[in-house]
């Protein structure tokens, strides 16, 4: 895998690789979902919006799901299916370019139903509801619990008009973080419970995202039998719009070694940072994997690694070695399709990460380079 990279003349670190093959694996198995259930599978392009590879999702599940305007046109135009639409509260300037990207239109309140209903009506879209089924499943992940107490997202039972539902045709929730299916059977039975009346009178149900369908120990026959008693009980069509699943494993973070300093424990300084290229490595926070790494104390050569921003907080974690590491090193962080692309940012005056795409022959294609005019743009 470094020597893919280590003296490759297209390669400038950091740069995001991602990995077709692992991309299409993941696809296969979301495909197989839709073909033996029914269900639609959408793309959350909050977790992954590279549209370069729009066609070849396209070719495997059913559109893309976007949380606002500028997701909207990225999915209607690179993919062009099915796309849908939520948002905590939509805006009057945006509203009728949405409508004329979108299909299915999700409120998140009824005074934003009551606001835009006649208009969506009219412009032939379908209306959804998010509700919020009260009902936490994560743990360790608190921070993107849409069940916490005082989310701003989706109505409660208790602030639910069930008499106020004319023009809504389906109902959406979004509970789930990186979790299996069993978490997605306990969420339907809360559903089930708050919800029936609602779920008698209408048309689909989106389960949101957060399934993380292509992980290998996720059980997609629970799953399946989920999709299955929504449909088979109320006679809905099912949506999944998973963001992770899609390119899970699917890419990778590849950074130099700049320097080694000494503290209590030597420190790798890296030509990458998580502030800027990985911000999750700070939000969630979690320690992102590190080919031919260890914890610390499974191998000899312990560093902490640490970028070359003067934020003294942009630290990745510790990692130990089979052997020391020295300046111009290669490391490779797995796992860096996702939520990457989407979040990183250029503070400190860091560049962007070009981003490659490792062809499924073994080829490296160049999809996008930056430079300080990027930066500039964004000031």
């Amino acid at each position: 895998m470094i020597e893919l990279f280590r003296n490759n003349p297209l390669i400038k670190t950091p740069c995001y690789v991602i990995d077709e093959a692992s991309l299409i694996k993941n696809l296969e198995i979301l495909s197989g979902v839709e073909k033996r259930t029914g269900c639609k599978i959408l793309l959350a392009q909050k977790a992954f919006s590279c549209y370069h590879l729009y066609p070849l999702i396209g070719q495997y599940i059913s559109g893309t799901a976007c949380s606002g305007l500028y997701e909207a046109k990225l999915g209607h135009e690179f993919m062009g299916k099915e796309n849908h639409v939520f948002s905590a509260a939509y805006r009057e300037d945006e509203i009728n370019e949405i409508l004329s990207l979108c299909g299915h239109v999700i409120f998140n309140s009824f005074s934003q139903l009551e606001k835009y209903r006649q208009k969506v009506l009219c412009a032939g879209k379908k209306i959804g509801l998010r509700i919020n089924p009260e009902h936490s499943t994560q743990i360790g992940h608190e921070i993107y619990d849409p069940c916490s107490p005082t989310s701003r997202l989706g109505i409660t039972a208790k602030n639910f008009q069930f008499e106020n539902l004319h023009g809504v045709s389906g109902i959406h929730f979004h509970t789930l973080c990186e979790q299996n299916s069993d978490d997605l059977k306990t969420t339907l039975d809360a559903v089930e419970e708050q919800f029936s009346e609602v779920l008698k009178c209408v048309d689909w149900i989106n389960f949101g995202g957060g399934h993380h369908i292509t992980r290998a120990d996720y059980d997609i026959s629970t799953l399946e039998r989920c999709i299955t008693r929504m449909q088979e009980k109320y006679q809905l069509e099912v949506y999944l719009e998973p963001g992770e699943a899609i390119a899970l494993n699917a890419g990778y973070l590849v950074t130099r070694v700049l320097d080694i300093t000494e503290n209590d424990m030597p420190i790798a300084i890296l030509d990458t940072s998580a502030a800027c290229h990985m911000p999750d490595v700070l939000e969630m926070p979690y320690r992102p994997p590190l080919h031919g790494s260890g914890k610390p104390g499974e191998k000899e050569f312990i560093y902490r690694l640490g970028s070359q921003t003067c934020l003294a907080g942009d630290v990745i974690g510790e990692y130990s070695f089979d052997k020391p590491l020295r300046p111009n090193d290669i490391l490779i962080f797995e796992d860096m399709a996702i939520y990457t692309m989407v979040k990183n940012n250029t503070f400190n005056g860091m560049p962007l990460p070009s981003i490659f795409l490792l062809e499924r022959d073994g080829n490296l294609k160049a999809l996008k380079n930056f430079s300080y005019d990027d930066f500039k743009r964004r000031l």
